[in-house]
């Protein structure tokens, strides 16, 4: 059959399964929206207050669901609105295709009205780019876009379309679309498998250490088998939450910077590492001349970029980690390491994260939250104080249930990302947690919540500064608050109602369990004002260049 440049895009979205796209049109992509009108009964397209909010609530879906999560955009500041998005998602392996498009091929490269080359300016942040000149190559360019997205290690995919392309007719073939797993395709051998199952079995304080690839791929079951195998402590980086659950008496909390002192002095102390879907970031080695420093290391990771890139390890398996784990699964005896695990028992007695009910925090709010959504929420988080809040003090069980940019560190991220994943999971309660730095980012994105009337709960956490700014000018530069101080006369509750989402602001602890309590049964977008001090600090704290055997909290400072 005969189809447009635009229809051609439609179907080749819904060979893939798509139903949801997000986005924002312009001139240049007019014939793909027009496409998307005709098809509307098939794809769902949200309409956000801008750009990055497309981009991140595309990235929210595709973290909540595993699927590939696709964004549109327009020519030039359409699709340069895009990058941020893009780039949080590169940064933590999310799935995403994007698409663009651009002015007429006669007009490209002549400095044309909204041009740019976006395929250029996005090539650091993509798994690939495409910029597609002859209708006939485009079906089989969205098909690979999708292919590379969701296959490996995933990532950002970007799709660049002249207008004059989408408007070419061209005869279509429909393929037929095999599904695939995210990732799976192994690489490590049999003798690989053996050489593991002796370092382990030699081991006498092994620890495992959980990363975001252990959800990418789905390894929790296999996970657990493996540390109950293994009689290994078990802790997770900000983007492995989840994947091990954090009831488990074998989890010692978060690793890193602002890690628990279980975690970071027991990882100081084991003699076998074994590092899953990791990436052994700045954030969570630390010095790296300190990190692990008596220990063997075993990295097991789908992408071999990652070997030896950041910490020199022993051995290394390169897989997809669902797959490895089951292979050393079925040839691990069973080990025995009760005084080592004893240890790590008494020392989390030791170091407990500091609880305070009589004083209003952001800690005293998440652990009411934990309590009230019985830690079967969707938590997603912007960055700073209340993120890392968020990771020590709500209680993850399951996969897929923090959405946080942690890589990029993306202020504003988290209400598109809200969306996105409500979108995806309506069955789930979707709370975004933002500092008031990071709602005034994307605070528009309330509108599109409002306009769906997609019932997710923002609560932002307000101390009238950039928390963790102020967290660093406070302790290594002098309490010199140079443009950390953000006092003004903005009232986020009537910012919310004028959005068209309910509001509460909340002062006091014995007020946020009514606070929550109302939220959750509001059919609706709700905003939760919480106010809190603004010297409020995140403690345990790792200085940057030290190791994290060194981690201090407000008692070691007094």
């Amino acid at each position: 059959m005969k189809l447009t440049g635009a229809e051609i895009v439609v179907e080749c979205l819904v060979e893939q399964g798509v139903d949801t796209v997000f986005g924002y049109p312009g001139g240049a992509i007019l014939n793909v929206y027009d496409a998307l009108y005709q098809n509307r009964h098939r794809i769902n397209h949200y309409l956000t207050s801008h750009e990055q909010g497309a981009a991140h609530a595309a990235d929210g879906y595709a973290r909540a669901t595993g699927k590939v999560g696709v964004c549109l955009a327009t020519s030039g500041p359409g699709a340069t609105n895009l990058v941020t998005g893009i780039a949080t998602a590169y940064m933590d392996s999310v799935p995403l295709v994007a698409i663009t498009c651009n002015v007429t091929l006669p007009l490209l490269g002549k400095d044309s009205f909204q041009e740019v080359d976006i395929a250029g300016i996005s090539m650091p942040i993509t798994k690939h780019g495409y910029i597609v000149k002859d209708i006939k190559d485009l079906a089989d360019t969205i098909r690979k876009a999708f292919r590379i997205a969701s296959t490996g290690r995933p990532g950002p995919v970007l799709v660049d379309i002249p207008k004059d392309v989408t408007g070419d007719s061209c005869e279509f073939v429909p393929a037929s679309i095999t599904r695939r797993q995210t990732g799976k395709g192994r690489r490590f051998s049999d003798a690989d498998v053996e050489k593991a199952v002796s370092m382990i079995s030699k081991a006498k304080r092994p620890f495992l250490y959980v990363g975001g690839g252990a959800v990418i791929s789905g390894a929790s079951e296999e996970l657990k088998i493996f540390a109950d195998r293994v009689d290994a402590p078990v802790c997770d980086t900000l983007m492995g939450k989840g994947a091990y659950d954090g009831h488990s008496p074998r989890y010692t909390g978060m690793i890193g910077m602002h890690g628990t002192k279980t975690s970071n002095y027991g990882v100081s102390r084991c003699d076998l590492l074994i590092a899953m879907g990791a990436r052994f970031t700045d954030r969570v080695i630390g010095n790296a001349k300190k990190f692990a420093a008596g220990a063997k290391i075993l990295h097991i990771d789908i992408d071999p970029a990652e070997i030896n890139k950041n910490i020199k390890v022993d051995f290394s398996m390169i897989g997809d980690l669902t797959e490895v784990l089951r292979e050393i699964n079925k040839r691990l005896p069973q080990q025995d390491h009760r005084e080592w695990m004893e240890y790590i028992g008494a020392m989390k007695k030791k170091y407990p994260l500091a609880e305070d009910d009589d004083t209003m925090s952001c800690p005293l709010l998440i652990r009411k939250l934990d309590k009230l959504t019985h830690g079967d929420a969707i938590i997603v988080t912007d960055v700073g104080q209340h993120q890392m809040w968020a990771a020590q003090y709500y209680t993850f069980s399951k996969p897929r249930t923090l959405l946080t940019s942690g890589g990029l560190g993306t202020m504003g991220y988290g209400i598109g990302a809200a969306i996105g994943a409500k979108v995806a999971r309506p069955d789930k309660t979707v709370i975004n947690i933002g500092g008031d730095g990071c709602f005034r980012m994307n605070m528009i994105e309330l509108a599109t919540a409002s306009r769906y009337n997609i019932p997710i709960i923002e609560i932002v956490i307000d101390n009238r500064v950039l928390g963790m700014v102020r967290q660093w000018q406070t302790l290594y530069y002098g309490g010199r608050y140079s443009a950390t101080v953000i006092e003004d006369k903005t009232d986020y509750c009537k910012v919310a109602e004028g959005l068209g989402c309910k509001a509460i602001r909340i002062t006091k602890p014995e007020e946020i369990e009514p606070a929550i309590k109302e939220a959750l049964a509001a059919n609706g977008p709700v905003v939760i004002d919480c106010v809190i001090n603004e010297d409020d600090k995140v403690f345990p704290m790792v200085s940057p260049g030290a190791s994290i055997e060194e981690a201090f909290d407000a008692s070691d400072l007094a």
